[in-house]
């Protein structure tokens, strides 16, 4: 950024202001902030969210649309890398994109170099940046270089145990983070910082990376923990602002336990303390809260004050790109596309570029009939991230019904394993006439996935076509009460007509209809039946 920043146009420069002042702090008086959020304007006490683990792969995406633009006017150009063997992997990322999505940048990576000397790490405002720009393994090298040298149990040796262990967690190291905590725990009485470990802990056992190592149970044990502890601080303000971190950490257990009311009486109750006790003081912490119950009362069918949640949350901080996808989601699901499609774009905008409002714009863009649209934001998608599997998923759904069917497999083939893959694969396999491998492919997708409807669809509609329509309703009918449609009510309808039960037939397309009224196909079997 040094060397291409002073040559690039302020329009570019302008474009990816917040990628370049993050990785080039010294270019700040040179790259002017055109998109800030709220948090830029706090204190670090008053920053309490932490970047999730893809941050760095945002920021690498818009350095790598930064240096491929500036390309385009200066020409190809030879990056040369020394000392790669001892790169942070933040910067084996960077490179990565680099190499993927540049095609007039060429790297050179020489494993050695001019001697390189290690990292050092002080206290201080560097580690504030690694913890507000989402530096995880960065945040985690400094805390087991400089744990050692404090006191423990301090409150210096505290601040960077709980910022570890938050980083450890994100770079899925949970056992790491949780011996982190138990060593607080031993050495330690203080009452504020035990109830924020043993949040930090109910939090390791129901977001672990691997589910089968959740533990929501356990996690409702520790953070009970926690809330009695901070029920107990002094301070009034210090005391709302903890407990309803608490409070907020308990309804997510109470959500994976199934238990949605009492997840919204939790949040309510943080939301509450927080507008009396804190008001107008940590204005991300009572929007956090204001944001979750909106997701709660979309659980709980109440989407038009979820929307008014999330409208003020995006009043109170228009530049935070995650609000926007929220709204959009929710707004999709009311049906109000034009609105949901001006969100996933309001967020392409506000922030580094991430994958999730391409791919949700091509859910509303497939909706409208624009296949070649959805098929651009897919594969866009797979662009930004070559991991995002719900992307293939789409992807090659969507190429099977533009009857693509190479391409099709060749992103089912990404992951074999996949469930939801299996079932596009048996979709391919049945348009191409394979009914053996179709079905082998759709009982594969739920043997791994028992509750996926797509599978039950697609081996419904298989059924019969092979002439067992009897098969093909039981297999159907779990299908809508998995997740209902007009396409699989559809299908069954057709079932269900050859088997002679003409009036479940009608029941049917009539509700089909209802879901898809514009769809002739529909309407026309209807009105055959009438």
């Amino acid at each position: 950024m040094h060397a291409l920043v002073p040559e690039a146009g302020d329009e570019l420069i302008a474009a990816y202001d917040i990628e370049i002042r993050t990785v080039a702090p010294a270019l700040r008086d040179r790259v002017p902030a055109r998109r800030v959020t709220l948090a830029d304007r706090l204190p670090q006490g008053e920053r309490i969210l932490v970047p999730a683990p893809l941050r760095t792969l945002r920021l690498a995406n818009g350095l790598a649309e930064f240096v491929r633009g500036h390309l385009t006017a200066a020409g190809p150009m030879e990056l040369r890398v020394a000392n790669t063997a001892h790169a942070d992997p933040t910067d084996l990322q960077l490179l990565d994109v680099l190499e993927r999505r540049v095609p007039g940048l060429a790297i050179v990576r020489e494993p050695s170099g001019p001697s390189h000397p290690a990292p050092s790490y002080a206290l201080g405002p560097e580690l504030d940046r690694y913890r507000n720009e989402g530096f995880h393994h960065a945040m985690a090298e400094a805390g087991a270089a400089l744990l050692p040298t404090l006191p423990e149990g301090g409150a210096q040796w505290w601040t960077l145990a709980h910022r570890a262990a938050t980083a450890l967690a994100a770079l899925d190291r949970e056992d790491e983070a949780r011996e982190l905590l138990d060593r607080g725990r031993r050495a330690s009485t203080d009452p504020k910082n035990l109830a924020t470990a043993a949040y930090a802990t109910a939090m390791l056992l129901v977001r672990h990376h691997d589910p089968g190592r959740r533990d929501p149970e356990e996690a409702l044990a520790w953070i009970n923990q926690a809330v009695a502890l901070t029920s107990l601080l002094p301070d009034r303000r210090e005391r709302a602002f903890h407990l309803g971190f608490d409070l907020n950490g308990k309804a997510l257990v109470q959500v994976r336990l199934g238990r949605a009311g009492e997840a919204m009486r939790l949040v309510q109750e943080a939301i509450d303390l927080g507008e009396r006790d804190l008001a107008p003081g940590h204005p991300i912490h009572r929007l956090v809260l204001r944001a979750n119950r909106a997701q709660l009362l979309a659980v709980l069918g109440d989407p038009e004050a979820a929307l008014a949640d999330l409208d003020a949350a995006v009043a109170a901080d228009p530049g935070y790109p995650d609000y926007y996808v929220d709204r959009g989601n929710l707004r999709y699901r009311l049906g109000r596309l034009d609105e949901a499609e001006a969100d996933y774009e309001s967020a392409m905008r506000a922030g580094p570029p991430f994958p999730e409002p391409y791919y949700n714009r091509s859910e509303v863009r497939y909706g409208r009939g624009d296949l070649a649209g959805a098929l651009a934001d897919l594969d866009h998608a797979v662009e930004l991230d070559p991991g995002f599997t719900d992307a293939y998923v789409n992807r090659a759904g969507l190429l099977v019904a533009m009857d693509e069917f190479d391409r099709a497999k060749a992103d089912v083939e990404r992951d074999p394993g996949n469930p939801f893959l299996l079932s596009v694969l048996g979709q391919i396999e049945t348009a191409q006439g394979n009914l053996v491998g179709a079905r082998k492919a759709f009982d594969s997708a739920l043997e791994r996935a028992p509750e996926l409807a797509a599978a039950w669809a697609g081996r419904g509609a298989l059924a019969f076509e092979e002439g067992d329509a009897h098969a093909a309703v039981a297999d159907l009918t779990r299908a809508v009460e998995l997740e209902d449609g007009a396409e699989v009510r559809f299908n069954r309808a057709y079932a269900l007509r050859s088997l002679g039960d003409v009036e479940a037939a009608r029941a049917d397309l009539r509700h089909a209809a209802a879901l898809a009224p514009e769809d002739d196909q529909i309407g026309e079997a209807l009105a055959e039946l009438a």
